[in-house]
């Protein structure tokens, strides 16, 4: 990923917000692929001409197909002060996702433990009382259907690896795109999950911000829908 692929939504003294592209990871990882944290480094050493390290704090993360906005701590302090936030529940976290199938509630909670298998990076439904389990919990309301296809407005109680894709999957309405989670209901494409909307805290001056960003509106399966994202 290069600099001038990178695209800023907010950037002061103490935080940038960017968009993260879908298949793009989120941070280095064990693939070495180039990756967004590294990419905003690389803007702020050649913006500010720094010297030595860069500092970057990573808050919270979004999949590898997963695209949409993130934001970036640009001190310690302030890395300190949204992570706790987001311990504390202070990040609202929004996304549009659109689903297979049309047939379930227009409008409902998902609660379910998940537990995570980190030999094959694969997350399951599991019991309460099973090692490793982990409340999972989102509402979501369906905004539009079109073509045996759902759009739905999903918001995070919880913030845990492959939520979305996990929940929706067990009520038999998969993620647009997702081979792993989707099952015989699965649609081949690219995953239409996209983090439109983040609202937090200011590290420093405590002010209530959000950012919002639309999905590629141009692309399937989000071309199928009227798509106007508000607050």
């Amino acid at each position: 990923m290069e600099i001038t692929d990178l695209i800023i939504l907010y950037e002061d003294n103490h935080i940038i917000v960017t968009l993260k592209p879908q298949n793009v990871a989120c941070c280095p990882d064990e693939s070495g692929d180039d990756n967004l944290f590294d990419c905003v480094k690389r803007y702020i050493k050649e913006k500010y001409n720094k010297q030595g390290n860069v500092y970057l704090g990573l808050v919270h993360r979004l999949d590898r197909p997963t695209g949409g906005v993130m934001v970036f701590a640009k001190t310690s302090k302030a890395a300190a002060r949204l992570s706790e936030q987001m311990k504390s529940g202070g990040f609202e976290k929004k996304y549009l996702a659109v689903l297979c199938g049309v047939h379930f509630k227009k409008k409902a909670t998902l609660e379910n433990y998940l537990r995570k298998n980190s030999i094959n990076n694969t997350v399951y439904v599991c019991t309460q009382t099973e090692e490793g389990a982990k409340f999972a919990s989102l509402e979501y309301e369906i905004k539009g259907e079109k073509n045996g296809l759902s759009l739905a407005d999903i918001k995070l109680h919880t913030g845990r690896t492959h939520q979305i894709r996990v929940q929706t999957a067990a009520i038999n309405a998969p993620v647009y795109g997702d081979m792993r989670y989707g099952g015989p209901n699965a649609v081949k494409g690219k995953l239409a999950l996209w983090a439109y909307s983040l609202s937090f805290s200011h590290p420093t001056t405590g002010e209530k911000i959000k950012f919002m960003a639309e999905p590629p509106l141009e692309d399937m399966p989000w071309k199928l829908f009227d798509i106007q994202i508000n607050g």
